[in-house]
């Protein structure tokens, strides 16, 4: 059978399953559910298609089922999203995403999904802010992956959509960090990272190899490398909620350093500043939004995934990942949020947004040599459904020099 053909038949399948039925608890495990759970339980199961392209990954065709558990505040607590996806680069991809919310201050993600050709994706999310009466924010991340999407055009000033080749991103590696509130609404952060990098084929036949185009001498990295790096910031917050700001201001600086006698291939440092600000306006109908971000990274031979890199659904929606790479980048973000309606679909309340947004960005070596005509404009529209208190899915369409970009995804981008 056709991948194309399973797929609809899948989409078909999960059509004619979608309702809402009262579980008994005690067929759903911890940590599908927990004690904030009512018996039964209120689950809803939503069947939607997927259609989605972006630069570096092409058009993608499939259907998704999103199961979601409600707690006894009627609040998605757990979120379930198996899937089947097409893309004529990668074959055909099973996955199931997980997102668990046992209480507020605590939360768990996972992804798994494999493709038939190259892909594969498999990551744990955890975070947990209940020890020390609250004080203490631990965070965790590990992750094991293969992108045979991945693209180089060059370092900034060689950076033309002449130069476009293709790669596999092969990654192994976890993220670890700890942070402790010394005072109200500042937080003192520690973090650890290692990260495992092999470059091998990618998966887009009609683009030469990078390997083919580029050297290691050119580009550091590119025979693969280690990176082990420690990182110390500082995060100013007074956001009304984690994952859904409707107002307040978040600051963040940060310095992370890799060194070689910790095992890393390259000795340099990362220096990152950022801020954000949520403007409500007609009882958060309107919601303004703003970021400012300055990255810089310095020390000899750093490998090229490890410097200044904007492009892709967070930076400049008019590109794909990893458009633009440097050793420093600023970036400025502009959104309005607009909710249109609150409307229940499926038994499930959801606000659906309309987000208009201008991103303005730039790589450069270093900021005093920053350019005017470096600066890349990206004008957009995005779509959300947002599920209160925690889950959003949106649609981001930016358009660039090199033409337009659409994302699909779930969270806010900032």
């Amino acid at each position: 059978m056709s991948p194309i053909r399973m797929i609809i038949l899948g989409a078909v399948a999960m059509i004619l399953g979608a309702c809402t039925n009262m579980v008994p608890r005690e067929k759903l495990p911890y940590p599908l559910t927990n004690e904030t759970f009512g018996d039964p339980t209120k689950v809803v199961s939503i069947p939607l298609p997927v259609i989605a392209t972006s630069p570096n990954e092409g058009a993608t065709v499939g259907a998704l089922s999103a199961f979601l558990l409600h707690n006894a505040k009627d609040e998605v607590s757990t979120l379930l999203a198996p899937q089947i996806n097409y893309n004529q680069n990668f074959g055909t991809t099973f996955s199931l995403y997980g997102a668990f919310f046992p209480r507020p201050d605590r939360n768990w993600e996972l992804n798994l999904s494999k493709s038939t050709k190259i892909n594969e994706d498999y990551e744990l999310r955890l975070r947990d802010k209940s020890l020390l009466e609250g004080k203490l924010e631990t965070n965790a991340f590990f992750y094991r992956l293969s992108d045979g999407s991945a693209r180089f055009f060059g370092f900034q000033s060689e950076s033309r959509k002449a130069n476009e080749t293709n790669y596999a991103d092969q990654e192994l590696g976890f993220t670890v960090s700890a942070g402790y509130d010394i005072v109200d609404k500042l937080q003192l952060v520690v973090g650890e990272r290692i990260r495992k990098v092999w470059i091998a084929q990618g998966a887009v036949q009609n683009l030469p190899y990078t390997r083919d185009r580029f050297s290691n001498a050119e580009v550091p990295g590119l025979d693969g490398f280690v990176a082990h790096a420690q990182k110390l910031a500082l995060v100013y917050n007074t956001l009304d909620s984690r994952d859904m700001p409707t107002r307040g201001l978040y600051a963040k600086a940060a310095i992370e350093w890799s060194a070689r006698f910790l095992g890393s291939d390259a000795g340099y440092r990362h220096y990152e500043a950022e801020t954000k600000g949520y403007f409500p306006f007609a009882d958060a109908r309107y919601i303004s939004v703003v970021r400012l971000a300055y990255n810089q990274t310095l020390g000899d031979d750093v490998p090229f995934l490890e410097r200044s890199i904007l492009g892709g659904e967070n930076t400049l929606r008019g590109y794909g990942r990893n458009r633009f790479i440097d050793s420093s980048y600023l970036l400025c973000n502009l959104e309005e949020r607009i909710r249109l309606f609150r409307w229940s679909v499926f038994d499930v309340n959801t606000d659906w947004e309309l987000a208009p947004f201008i991103d303005l960005g730039a790589v450069m070596e270093s900021l005093d040599k920053a350019k005017t005509k470096s600066f890349e404009f990206n004008p957009g529209i995005g779509f959300r459904a947002v599920v209160r208190p925690n889950i959003v899915g949106r649609v981001d369409l930016g358009v660039g020099k090199d033409g337009p970009a659409i994302f699909v995804g779930l969270g806010y981008p900032f």
